[in-house]
């Protein structure tokens, strides 16, 4: 949200300060999905840390609320990574059971993968990229503030260790930044939104570090 001309832009939408802005107050459903995800995710970590994974989960669900989602746009953020990290197919029915049919769809549409092990990397990276061509707006408002929370956690980590913050993905850096390059396209293209405009500016940020740093070994 963003203040211009004397109006409040939330989610791409310009609401003048006479209009009323009604208050979506968030169900005991979205607490059950916090207390359901943190308990999921309780013994993961986040990549080459040791912060608790619930904190990248809490700030996809602060996104997707800073950026006009719905109460189920909201808990699918909170429970986007449960079917691939915590359980597969009986974790998806789970969520079915608990939180409905659109929850569990836009979960689904963020998952790319529920079995272990997992198909291989960039085979499960280009059926994603090219699910996201049909895919609603509420699973690109998900999925887009999850890649820009990650590319967010890439600056920071890249500002205190470096070229050394690859050595944490299997594929290495420069799969990794095609992979964030493609999603920021077909995003750019399918979702244009303030949410989007963010992530396009990291990721170019991202990039330019990159680029601006020697290679390993060299001063």
């Amino acid at each position: 949200m963003h203040i211009s001309n004397g109006s409040v832009i939330i989610n791409g939408r310009a609401i003048r300060h006479t209009e009323r802005l009604t208050l979506m107050e968030l169900s005991a459903r979205f607490d059950e999905a916090l207390v359901f995800a943190s308990r999921l995710h309780a013994q993961q970590l986040r990549k080459g840390s040791a912060i608790p994974y619930i904190s990248h989960l809490l700030s996809v669900a602060a996104l997707v609320l800073e950026n006009g989602g719905s109460e189920d746009d909201a808990i699918a953020a909170l429970l986007h990574d449960a079917v691939e990290d915590q359980g597969g197919d009986a974790t998806r029915q789970e969520i079915f059971r608990r939180f409905g049919p659109r929850v569990g769809e836009i979960v689904n549409g963020c998952t790319d993968a529920d079995t272990l092990p997992k198909p291989p990397w960039q085979a499960r990276k280009d059926a994603y990229i090219a699910h996201l061509q049909t895919a609603t707006p509420s699973i690109l408002l998900v999925s887009a503030a999850d890649k820009l929370h990650n590319v967010r956690s890439l600056l920071k980590d890249y500002a205190l260790v470096g070229e050394a913050l690859w050595q944490r993905f299997k594929v290495g850096k420069e799969r990794t930044l095609w992979y964030y390059r493609s999603l920021v396209e077909v995003y750019n293209a399918r979702y244009p939104t303030p949410l989007t405009t963010e992530l396009t500016r990291a990721f170019h940020e991202l990039e330019a570090l990159v680029a601006d740093s020697p290679p390993p070994g060299n001063k």
